[in-house]
């Protein structure tokens, strides 16, 4: 019986023995899979800080680009002001030139009759007018022939 008490605790021994290489085997790999996590996770932290200072850079730069869009688009309102100011200004004007013109419409329609009188009498005016140098050039053919003619008849005397 002591041999039994022997045997089992050999076996109890032995299975303690093969109980702490398992143990020993599973906690080697476990420190490998711990070491090999590590490594990943040191990688991916440089890593990560490259992609942090990759995004506070992006970041910076789209706050860079924003306050340029800003500044662009408040410079383009001055411009869409001042071109409704132009359109305005043309409004304005197209409005006065229909004003004045419309008037000037309104007053020929008025002075018409008036108008006409003072063509007429333009007219009158021009023919007596080309009467007149017309009578003063015949005079004048006139007195050149009756000179020529004078001259001629003396020409004659003296001779």
């Amino acid at each position: 019986m002591e041999i039994i008490l022997y045997l089992s605790a050999a076996v109890a021994a032995i299975a303690f023995f093969i109980l702490v290489l398992n143990v020993s085997k599973t906690l080697k790999s476990v420190d490998k899979t711990l070491d090999s996590l590590s490594r990943t996770v040191d990688r991916l932290e440089g890593q990560m800080q490259g992609i942090t200072s990759e995004t506070a850079e992006l970041l910076h730069k789209t706050n860079v680009l924003a306050e340029d869009i800003q500044q662009k688009a408040g410079q383009l309102n001055t411009v869409f002001y001042a071109v409704k100011d132009v359109g305005s200004s043309v409004q304005k004007l197209n409005q006065s030139v229909k004003n004045v013109t419309t008037n000037v419409a309104s007053d020929l329609e008025k002075n018409q009759h008036k108008i006409s009188q003072a063509v007429q009498w333009g007219s009158v005016v021009k023919q007596m007018v080309d009467k007149f140098k017309e009578r003063k050039d015949k005079e004048s053919m006139q007195m050149k022939n009756e000179t020529v003619l004078a001259d001629a008849s003396q020409r004659q005397r003296s001779h």
